[in-house]
């Protein structure tokens, strides 16, 4: 009988023996998929185990002295009951401050009671995918020998990029704080003069140091979700590259240069993928698929970039560290999150509707979850690029 390969990965040996390695291609092209991640090298590294449903859920409790610690449980050092059980909240007047001080007298008493409050948090886990057909003939007589092997690396990374995409989308619209270049309050007052300056980036950074939002960030750096470092030196902020120009422009308070390459620093090896400068302690990524809403502006002039007579709104988006959770194609070194299910053409697929079996297929589905953890620490920017 002559040899023959068949289908081992299908179950069905090579008659000269166990074929010793059938998930090369497989592997090869997760490894290419996670080296053009973006935002999922931001990703917390919590995970949905089995049998728990399809909801992610997690409680945030709220600091005692915080203004969202809105509770009824409140007694002052008066006895009396008050409207807010968390002192002086956030407040940073030093009147306010002294005034709620809870002191206590000689005898106590019931005085000074105080409240916590806690806030629920839930993200759900939606199951996607897609596949390809193919015939036996486009595969015999084609004249790439490995067809089969680059139609398997493209719907990797085709399965990748569509995750990016939703989670960078997901990511925007968690956004807790968000600002305006100019005047503009609204995305649709956003007018072609309406550009970011370094005093918004300035204040943007202070808005965040407020919210507690570390300064640096975990990143995943391979396939697996414990491979990760801790890279310092400023909060990322992903940018369309249609900004590199307005950033490099810009000058700081003392008209000095702002903006700095990233081949100054880089020798550090701490740089974030697609990192190219950094300016007001953040530091500059441009993701190749960034988005924008495109037309969501006022009224254009032909000086900004726009859509249908109305200016593209660009958004300028800082990540803090922990901020948000997914899960996406890294594993965990046990169980991987995506599968590719492959049966090609013959008795297998045969049936009525193909009964000589001449066509196969191949399928890929995972499951994806976005849950924001910290929506304070999401920022985004929103301004107009100069064309």
């Amino acid at each position: 009988m002559t040899r023959q390969y068949n289908d081992p990965a299908g179950g069905n040996q090579s008659n000269i023996g166990v074929q010793h390695r059938t998930d090369h291609y497989y592997k090869k092209a997760l490894i290419e998929a996670v080296k053009e991640e973006y935002f999922g090298q931001l990703a917390s590294s919590k995970n949905m185990p089995k049998n728990m449903g399809k909801t992610i859920k997690l409680y945030h409790y709220l600091p005692l002295l915080d203004d969202r610690n809105i509770n009824d449980q409140g007694i002052d050092a008066a006895g009396a009951t008050i409207a807010n059980g968390n002192l002086y909240g956030s407040s940073k007047d030093i009147g306010t401050i002294t005034s709620k001080i809870p002191l206590l007298s000689e005898n106590g008493g019931r005085v000074n009671r105080v409240g916590f409050k806690r806030i629920p948090i839930e993200g759900s886990i939606e199951k996607m995918g897609f596949f390809d057909e193919y015939t036996q003939e486009s595969v015999d007589f084609d004249s790439d020998s490995e067809l089969r092997m680059h139609v398997n690396r493209e719907m990797v990374v085709g399965a990748d990029q569509l995750t990016e995409a939703i989670l960078q989308s997901d990511i925007l619209n968690a956004a807790g704080t968000v600002k305006y270049a100019g005047a503009a309050i609204t995305i649709n007052q956003v007018g072609p003069a309406d550009l970011v300056t370094y005093d918004d980036l300035v204040k943007l950074g202070i808005d965040l140091d407020n919210n507690r939002t570390p300064k640096q960030t975990k990143i995943i750096t391979g396939t697996r979700i414990i491979d990760t470092k801790v890279v310092g030196g400023g909060r990322p902020m992903y940018v369309p590259s249609e900004l590199i120009p307005t950033l490099m422009a810009m000058k700081d308070y003392h008209n000095e240069k702002a903006f700095v390459e990233v081949k100054h620093y880089a020798a550090s090896g701490q740089t974030l993928r697609g990192e190219v400068g950094s300016i007001a302690g953040f530091r500059i990524i441009t993701p190749l698929e960034m988005q924008r809403y495109e037309g969501a502006g006022a009224v254009g002039d032909n000086t900004s970039y726009q859509t249908g007579g109305n200016v593209d709104v660009f958004p300028m988006l800082v990540v803090g560290d922990e901020s948000f959770a997914t899960i996406g194609f890294q594993t965990d070194g046990k169980t991987v999150k995506f599968k590719i299910i492959h049966k090609p053409p013959g008795e297998e697929t045969a049936d009525r509707t193909d009964p000589y079996g001449e066509t196969g297929f191949m399928a890929i589905k995972w499951y994806y979850g976005f849950l924001p953890l910290r929506p304070e620490r999401i920022a985004r920017f929103m301004t107009a690029a100069k064309a």
